[in-house]
């Protein structure tokens, strides 16, 4: 089906070289519409922004690009909002930089649904993993949706958890929705598609670029009522994020850890700057105004073996356990083994244990 006049419009400027959402954004106020800017003269154009980009604009683009774009759309799943569609989110209305145009698939109604971003590493730790699921799906029982990157980690497991809830869950990538990426999450881009949703505002085609991160991550935080991080290093992308939540007027909470863990000392320095310690999903939901589900996360129901006196939530190494509990390395293997396979703990790298519950 051929698209409408107006959303080839959009389109078309959306991948004009160089004019990118300031200029658009700019455009748009003088002319009104996409279709007037392109119905405009060069001259017209080059008082508001560079020839050589006016020049670009009164060439056009490949008319391939739409008609694989209009390819796209005939999947029922699919769809693209402009910034003056009545279904665009409005959270993101508020923010300085709001993307002009945002691909979609799967359900469009999450847009406008409130929202909580959970981000974290990708090298996160079992127990990152299990707290970013843990938090989420009690969110999402709560009726926000969870709004993650699709990263490897912590956002693979945030979104994992709110699919299981009724908020559901939002991705919002780096790449045009024809690419998966990491193809890793490729069975988990599906079941979003078909229980949450997938967006971007890069053009179908548009490969992993690193410079695209940072750009999706202000429309992560945008769309979302807070921000939670749950495991980051210092140089960790997750940072980008919560400082964009703080400049967008949202909340930022993190989770504390081990004061050994690389990946606990991202969260440690956002709660010197003032974000909201959280110890579970009950602190963020309460800070939110949120209804808190029965069924809340907490740790009232956490498994309670004898071994957990001497094993805490930093690392240990059997020896040192050993020593502290009495028991053989035999018997110590044989519940560590145990408890591993339960799911209660973690084995490291170094011969090194971790309670995980």
């Amino acid at each position: 089906m051929p698209l409408d006049a107006s959303l080839a419009s959009w389109l078309t400027l959306s991948q004009i070289p160089g004019l990118g959402n300031e200029g658009l954004r700019r455009l748009l106020q003088v002319f009104g519409s996409p279709e007037a800017v392109l119905q405009s003269s060069h001259s017209s154009l080059s008082k508001h922004i560079k020839p050589t980009v006016a020049q670009a604009i009164a060439g056009g683009i490949d008319d391939s690009v739409l008609a694989a774009v209009a390819v796209w759309l005939d999947d029922p799943l699919n769809r693209i909002i402009t910034i003056a569609d009545t279904e665009y989110p409005q959270s993101l209305l508020n923010t300085s930089d709001p993307p002009l145009l945002l691909y979609v698939k799967g359900r469009l109604d999450l847009l406008n649904t409130p929202s909580l971003a959970i981000v974290g590493s990708r090298n996160s730790t079992a127990q990152g993993k299990r707290n970013a699921e843990a938090f989420a799906r009690t969110a999402s029982d709560a009726g926000l949706c969870v709004v993650s990157g699709m990263a490897q980690g912590i956002d693979t497991s945030a979104h994992i958890g709110g699919l299981q809830g009724a908020g559901s869950s939002i991705a919002v990538v780096g790449t045009g929705l024809d690419k998966v990426y990491p193809a890793s999450n490729r069975e988990l881009a599906h079941r979003l598609a078909q229980g949450g949703t997938i967006v971007s505002e890069f053009a179908l085609g548009t490969p992993p670029l690193a410079a695209n991160f940072p750009r999706r991550n202000r429309i992560i935080s945008g769309l979302s009522l807070g921000c939670l991080v749950v495991e980051a290093s210092v140089q960790s992308g997750s940072l980008i994020t919560a400082r964009m939540a703080l400049e967008q007027g949202r909340e930022v909470f993190a989770i504390p850890g081990s004061i050994h863990s690389p990946q606990s000392k991202g969260c440690h320095l956002l709660i010197k700057q003032g974000a909201k310690l959280v110890e579970s999903a009950r602190d963020i939901l309460e800070e939110l105004g949120q209804t808190i589900p029965v069924s809340s996360f907490g740790s009232e129901n956490q498994p309670q073996h004898p071994l957990f006196m001497h094993l805490g939530f930093d690392p240990l190494d059997a020896e040192s356990l050993a020593q502290r509990s009495g028991l053989t390395i035999a018997e110590l293997s044989a519940i560590l083994l145990q408890l591993e396979l339960d799911g209660h703990i973690a084995s490291l790298p170094g011969g090194l244990y971790q309670r995980i519950t």
